[in-house]
C-alpha cells in the first residue's frame, strides 16, 4: 500500500500525526488480538500466563512510540492550536484528558503484570488484561476524535507560517 493511500490530510504537520496514528494503530492491533483471545477463551493458567507475557511484551513495545507521539502533540501541536481555539474547554481539554486516561490504563496494566506472572491467578490476569483492553478502546476513539475534530481545525485555523513551523517541529521519528 502506498504510504499516502487512505490519508485525509494535506497539511504536512497533520499528515505526520495521521501517519503516526496509522503506525500506532497497527501496533495496537497486535496486542489487541491477545486481549480478544482472553475474552473468548477459558485458558488453563499456564496458557494464560504465556499469553500475558506476549501481551506485556507487545504493550511495552507500544509505549515508547505512543509516548513520543503524545509528547509531540502536547509540546508542539496542542499549545499552538490552543492559541487559536482556547485551552480551558472544548476539544483540546477533552483530548488531553484522554491522554491521561490512556496513560492510566497502560500504567495500571504494566504495574499489575510486573514481576512474576507465575504467581498471578487467572482472575488477576483477566483483570490486568481488561486494563489493556480499555486502553485500546480509549485510544481507538481518541484517534478518531483527533482526526475528525482536532486535525481539521488545525488545517483550517492555523496560519501558513504556523503550519510550516509545526511541520518542522513534528518531523521526527516515533520508532
Amino acid at each position: 500500500m502506498p504510504e499516502h493511500e487512505g490519508l485525509k490530510f494535506t497539511v504536512p504537520a497533520m499528515r505526520i500525526l495521521e501517519n503516526e496514528h496509522r503506525y500506532l494503530s497497527f501496533l495496537m492491533e497486535e496486542w489487541h488480538e491477545i486481549v480478544l483471545w482472553f475474552e473468548g477463551e477459558q485458558p488453563a493458567p499456564e496458557e494464560a500466563r504465556a499469553q500475558l507475557h506476549k501481551l506485556r511484551k507487545a504493550v511495552l513495545e507500544f509505549t515508547d512510540p505512543l509516548k513520543k507521539h503524545t509528547v509531540k502533540e502536547e509540546t508542539h501541536f496542542f499549545p499552538l492550536l490552543g492559541r487559536y481555539i482556547g485551552f480551558e474547554q472544548g476539544p483540546l481539554a477533552g483530548i488531553q484528558e484522554e491522554h491521561r486516561e490512556i496513560d492510566g490504563y497502560i500504567g495500571h496494566f504494566l504495574h499489575h503484570t510486573e514481576g512474576n506472572a507465575d504467581l498471578m491467578t487467572l482472575e488477576d490476569i483477566r483483570a490486568a488484561v481488561k486494563d489493556a483492553g480499555e486502553a485500546f478502546e480509549v485510544l481507538t476513539v481518541h484517534f478518531v476524535k483527533e482526526e475528525t475534530v482536532i486535525f481539521p481545525m488545525a488545517e483550517h485555523q492555523l496560519s501558513a507560517k504556523d503550519k510550516e513551523r509545526l511541520s518542522q517541529q513534528l518531523n521526527t521519528l516515533i520508532t
